[in-house]
């Protein structure tokens, strides 16, 4: 008689949000003159990409796809953080990234912010956004001879394609890897958060009024 194993589970633990949402119209005329328009102000290269001298787009410009990112936040909020007081999570700075053919964003997070956003107005075939898994810093430095799993992998690549939306919390590190197919320059949107109200209570002398 064969021993069978005995039956056991694996648990993931603190896992990482990505959310991922889709608009289901693409952009309009007037959207289009718009991105034209930002492009033309001005764009700061940054090594392997563009992104653009305004960095508060959604103060003026693209306000519908404004109010889609900003829909998905309250979701996210409610889902994810799920904060007891009322709180206002609101739209900081807001800027365009252009990656032409070849380019890439190195590895990053966002200071000074707290949920995060990418909006992929332009996608090509084969893009993708990693996330890296920087838990393993700080575990032991032995190296194993591993195949790829989920819970030994140093990072995650998503596909992203046209009209997409991406939140994630504003520490998780991330960054785009040159698209050997990529033939056009990919167009997305990015954004940082934070929040007006009430943290903390008076009594805990914790409180902090924002």
């Amino acid at each position: 008689m064969i021993n069978q194993p005995p039956a056991y589970t694996i648990h993931g633990v603190f896992p990482i949000p990505v959310y991922s949402t889709k608009r289901d119209s693409n952009s309009d005329s007037t959207e289009e003159k718009e991105i034209e328009d930002i492009i033309e102000e001005g764009m700061i290269n940054n090594g392997n990409r563009d992104y653009s001298n305004n960095s508060y787009i959604f103060n003026t410009k693209l306000k519908k796809i404004k109010e889609f990112c900003e829909q998905h936040i309250k979701i996210y909020v409610k889902e994810i953080i799920n904060p007891k007081e009322g709180l206002d999570f609101y739209i900081t700075q807001s800027w365009l990234n252009l990656t032409k053919p070849g380019g890439s964003h190195q590895m990053h997070a966002h200071a000074n912010s707290i949920i995060s956003g990418a909006f992929y107005i332009q996608t090509d075939v084969g893009q993708t956004i990693s996330c890296y898994n920087t838990h393993k810093n700080y575990q032991p430095a032995i190296e194993f001879d591993e195949t790829g799993t989920l819970w030994n992998s140093n990072i995650s690549n998503f596909n992203v394609s046209n009209n997409q939306l991406l939140l994630f919390p504003s520490w998780l590190v991330h960054g785009v890897a040159p698209n050997e197919k990529q033939t056009k320059d990919v167009i997305s949107l990015s954004f940082n958060t934070f929040i007006r109200g009430n943290l903390g209570k008076r009594e805990n002398l914790n409180q902090l009024i924002l």
